[in-house]
């Protein structure tokens, strides 16, 4: 009983330290969402959106998935010494190369990239200077999966922390005084002051000191290349998913509806999606540790989703009652058309939290093939779904097809580990899930209601019962009330 009081306090206490940072990031966001967005408009805002996801599509095709199959592979040797200093001077070996030839193949490509993405080469010399940022990008990349992969919790956080917080700091007084013409020097200055951080923690860590040759580097580092490109395939798919989607937004509704369809994904993806991002980054190092042993891998997932999803089922009610407001004060009132597209997509969040706990058990297990067949079937799905959202029914489609999405993904994951990895959650979980689910939906559908003073005093009160139920339900497997006790004697 201990134990497993332990272990949920462990997933808590990671959450709770990658999610302080999460919201710091997200403050960070707001304050330079909310300035751009005064600054630039939804037509800039869109611009910078196809600069950055062209970035991220040229790094995940170049980066060799390095930075997931790394983690795994530190995490699986951390008992070792010897061997995990090993891996991580092969990595940085590997990442050194990487990070140029992904520069190169930015530059080389910049014309073409130009075209494809504004119709026009009057972007082509800016993707030659995103190329710098790209460098950065991947270099950084590499310091944070050592730093994860050790589970270096606290310095993984003040890197992210310091990188974001003296990004914004440098590059919004840009944005004021030369507007759009600062999105690539901004886009370049906050990747080399993520990467100067992301050294300096990594840097500091204490390992063996390794002597290794390239030849070396690239033969011990097979299993790590070949892992890391499956990895970096199924993201450089999701990433040219998105790009498409924002390609046919583009030419069929404007450049401005690429900009509300960014700012909706980020609020769905980086907001509300915090959860997912605080606990992935100690979650992962974690279940690839165990991953060659079933009994506890059912239990780490079944810890994992069950704090996933009683996390976010009040975050979801809470933003459902005030996404007008939210959005507004994020960026600006001309971003009120993705109120529609927030709502519906919010939904898909509660049916992500779990199946984002059951598909990091192919990761870590190392399943390429499987990896591979999954992320090209349901890319596949959401880009059509995206499309076919979109073109019937615009911004509000697009929040439909996210949650259609998210329901599929769920019950095709939960599918896969059972047949492939014998999953299955122990009892009582979804009776829980199903409870969170109807608390999503009565919120969803009480924002339809046409009297304001009904609307939201039915709202608040399932706010209240989300919360409470939350609480009641984690407290029956951490007690939160010993665990507060144990916090406040240490600070006396």
């Amino acid at each position: 009983m201990l134990e497993s009081k332990n272990s949920y306090r462990q997933v808590m206490k990671a959450t709770s330290l990658f999610g302080g940072v999460q919201v710091f990031n997200i403050l960070v966001s707001i304050v330079r969402s909310k300035f751009i967005a005064l600054w630039i408009g939804p037509a800039g805002y869109g611009i910078a959106a196809l600069f950055t996801s062209t970035l991220g599509l040229i790094s995940g095709m170049t980066d060799f998935g390095l930075d997931k199959s790394a983690v795994k592979d530190i995490s699986f040797n951390s008992e070792n010494p010897q061997n995990v200093s090993r891996t991580i001077q092969i990595l940085k070996r590997l990442v050194s190369f990487t990070s140029v030839f992904g520069a190169l193949v930015m530059i080389i490509a910049s014309p073409w990239l130009s075209e494809f993405a504004f119709e026009s080469k009057e972007y082509t010399f800016s993707f030659v200077w995103i190329s710098i940022a790209l460098l950065f990008k991947q270099l950084s990349s590499g310091q944070l999966a050592i730093l994860q992969g050790l589970r270096k919790l606290k310095k993984l956080a003040q890197a992210n922390l310091y990188g974001n917080l003296f990004g914004l700091i440098i590059t919004l007084p840009l944005y004021y005084f030369y507007r759009v013409d600062a999105i690539v020097p901004a886009i370049i200055i906050s990747s080399f002051i993520a990467f100067i951080f992301t050294f300096y923690y990594a840097k500091n860590t204490e390992t063996e000191k390794v002597e290794i040759s390239n030849k070396q580097a690239f033969s011990e580092g097979k299993p790590m290349i070949y892992l890391g490109v499956t990895l970096s395939i199924s993201a450089m798919i999701g990433l040219l998913v998105a790009y498409l989607i924002q390609i046919f937004i583009s030419q069929t509704g404007g450049i401005a509806q690429v900009g509300f369809y960014n700012a909706g994904f980020v609020i769905l993806n980086s907001y509300v999606g915090l959860v997912f991002n605080a606990m992935g980054t100690d979650y992962f190092p974690r279940l690839a540790a165990i991953s060659d042993k079933i009994e506890q891998v059912r239990k780490t997932v079944f810890e994992q989703a069950y704090i996933a999803i009683l996390l976010i089922t009040p975050i979801v009610v809470v933003f459902l009652i005030a996404a007008p407001l939210i959005i507004v004060l994020l960026y600006s009132k001309e971003f009120t058309p993705i109120i529609s597209m927030v709502n519906w997509g919010i939904l898909g969040m509660a049916f992500k939290a779990v199946s984002f706990a059951m598909g990091y058990i192919i990761i870590a297990k190392g399943d390429s093939k499987i990896f591979i067949k999954t992320a090209i079937g349901f890319n596949t799905l959401l880009l059509a779904g995206n499309i076919l959202g979109y073109y019937f029914g615009g911004l509000e489609g697009l929040g439909i097809s996210f949650l259609i999405y998210y329901i599929i993904h769920f019950i095709g994951v939960r599918i896969i580990t059972k047949y492939y990895y014998n999953f299955y959650f122990e009892k009582g979980f979804y009776a829980i899930f199903s409870v969170c689910i109807l608390v999503c939906s009565c919120a969803f559908l009480l924002t339809y209601l046409e009297n304001p003073f009904l609307k939201y005093i039915s709202l608040s009160i399932l706010a209240v019962f989300s919360f409470v139920f939350s609480y009641i339900q984690l407290d029956k497997k951490m007690d939160i009330k010993e665990l507060f006790s144990k916090i406040f004697k240490r600070k006396k």
